[in-house]
């Protein structure tokens, strides 16, 4: 996957200091607050089997409910992300689990592995080599999807 320039250039036309780009408020810890709150969403709708604002498959009975905010320190600081809730309190999110208080970054090296050409079942056995958890191809697949579709808009 590669960034279009233009996307590049809309988002650092602002950017006029180093602090503009890495500070509390740059560039970068807003990126990283959309990318991880996409691929939260992404978990969402694979647990639940259908996409947000799609219809719920025949028999599910589970639904999204809202969202609770949560503190994460990640490589640009503090960032309060929306993590999606289900209505039966199923869901547990692998990218930021529940009581995880840092990025572990398995989101970002997902993405920068699919950018590098890398197929999902090698991003998943490099994920369980590197950290020792188990990801879905299916997981991988629509985490790269949302914010290969994100990038797009």
């Amino acid at each position: 996957m590669n960034i279009r320039k233009e996307l590049l250039d809309e988002l650092l036309k602002e950017c006029k200091t180093p602090p503009d780009l890495f500070g509390e408020g740059g560039i970068l810890k807003q990126l990283t607050t959309a990318l991880v709150e996409r691929a939260l969403e992404a978990e969402l709708s694979t647990h639940l089997g259908y996409k947000k604002h799609e219809s719920k498959p025949e028999g599910q009975s589970n639904s999204r409910n809202g969202y609770s905010q949560k503190k994460v320190q990640g490589e640009f600081g503090v960032a309060e992300i929306a993590v999606p809730r289900d209505r039966q309190g199923e869901f547990e999110p692998q990218m930021v689990k529940k009581g995880q208080n840092r990025l572990s970054g398995l989101d970002e090296k997902s993405i920068a592995l699919y950018a590098r050409g890398m197929s999902v079942r090698d991003i998943q056995a490099q994920l369980q080599e590197m950290y020792g958890v188990e990801v879905s191809p299916t997981l991988i697949s629509n985490v790269t999807d949302e914010v290969i579709d994100w990038s797009l808009d």
